[in-house]
């Protein structure tokens, strides 16, 4: 699955900055990536996320030049690096790498290290080029250090100007702050993203955490099995998933077998909201529900009972076991806590306008043969 570029990015009339076009790799009789399709303007900033063993790092490595497809075809700036007939070495791919542990040469100081893939460089211009990059990430204050002198925080800023020197297409960046604290990690990705935007770089970020993903991403790509899932601006890939994995793993999701009739959709907790467009339909789907969709009011006689409550901090999940033994969950504000075992009636919040799924893809418009929900007695 492919999507359209957001608006504004990228230069009229430039390639793509990165393309993978059916790009397909096996290892035996294992899938590590089948017909992956993405293009990606310059400038753009790409979060790539899902579990371990999606593809994601495979993804990478094919880029790079680490590995080579056995099928499909991959240019950078518009230069074809591997297809059928034709693979380009990753020195030569203007392709930069930022990876977990940084891999910084530890016998080197930091300016060094920059320096490393400059070589080509006459010795002022490329003193300059060090010097310009140490001060954009804030560190030429430490350029004879070496990198054990130094924090994980500012590892990962050497990593970066080292990847940004040659100037290359794109820069990849593989898990680059799983290995910080939390504290720190905020801030270093916010430095990272900063940097990458002030220069203009296309990024692509492997990350396994939602929210990175959805707060640095102006477009994230959801894999699962070696597949493209979903690539679409953060707010569509949470509002409006393309799939039931994409909405289970980028955050919490329940799932309520639901009706819609006549452009009303309910499910066991009563009207969830109506569906324009469905007036003559009858059709049985599943109805995507997210905590914070979810309102929740105590009443004495209500079928639905508390079943657990986690306190969060700044908010308060509740499980909720429903009638049928279904459980949905839903955030309150840090004040409302309904102890285990309360009563409780089970709304949906004013205004959504949930994910509707029929087997496991969404649909925003009746589908043609879609399952007929069940006669009541």
């Amino acid at each position: 699955m492919q999507s359209a570029p957001p608006a504004g990015t990228g230069t009229a009339g430039a390639p793509p900055a990165l393309t993978l076009e059916g790009v397909t790799r096996h290892y035996g009789s294992s899938r590590g990536v089948e017909s992956l399709d993405l293009a990606i303007p310059t400038g753009e900033l790409v979060t790539l996320i899902g579990p371990s063993g999606c593809g994601k790092s495979t993804t990478l490595r094919l880029v790079a030049g680490l590995e080579r497809p056995d099928a499909g075809r991959i240019t950078v700036a518009g230069e074809v690096v591997a297809d059928r007939s034709r693979f380009v070495n990753p020195e030569n791919r203007r392709v930069g790498l930022v990876f977990q542990d940084h891999a910084l040469f530890p016998h080197l100081s930091v300016a060094r290290n920059v320096a490393f893939g400059l070589d080509r460089l006459p010795r002022a211009e490329r003193r300059k080029r060090v010097g310009d990059l140490l001060d954009l990430v804030r560190l030429a204050h430490l350029a004879d250090r070496y990198p054990h002198e130094l924090s994980g925080g500012e590892q990962q800023r050497v990593a970066l100007a080292r990847a940004l020197a040659p100037r290359p297409a794109v820069v990849l960046l593989d898990e680059p702050f799983s290995s910080l604290d939390e504290s720190l990690r905020a801030q270093v990705r916010r430095d990272t993203v900063a940097t990458l935007r002030e220069t203009g770089t296309t990024g692509v970020l492997v990350t396994h955490d939602q929210t990175e993903a959805l707060s640095v991403g102006t477009r994230v790509v959801v894999m699962h099995n070696g597949v493209i899932e979903q690539a679409d601006v953060p707010e569509k890939v949470f509002e409006q998933p393309a799939t039931r994995f994409v909405a289970s793993f980028m955050g919490d999701a329940d799932f309520l077998p639901a009706r819609v009739h006549r452009a009303l959709l309910t499910c066991e907790i009563g009207i969830v909201s109506t569906v324009p467009g469905w007036a003559d339909s009858d059709v049985a789907v599943d109805v995507v529900l997210r905590p914070h969709e979810v309102a929740l009011r105590a009443e004495p006689n209500a079928t639905a009972h508390v079943s657990g409550v986690e306190y969060h901090g700044a908010f308060v999940l509740h499980h909720v076991r429903l009638a049928s033994g279904r459980t949905v969950r839903s955030w309150q504000p840090h004040d409302v806590r309904h102890p285990v075992g309360t009563a409780v009636t089970v709304t949906v919040a004013a205004g959504t306008a949930p994910t509707l799924l029929v087997g496991d893809r969404a649909v925003t418009t009746p589908p043609r043969n879609a399952p007929r929900p069940p006669v009541l007695p």
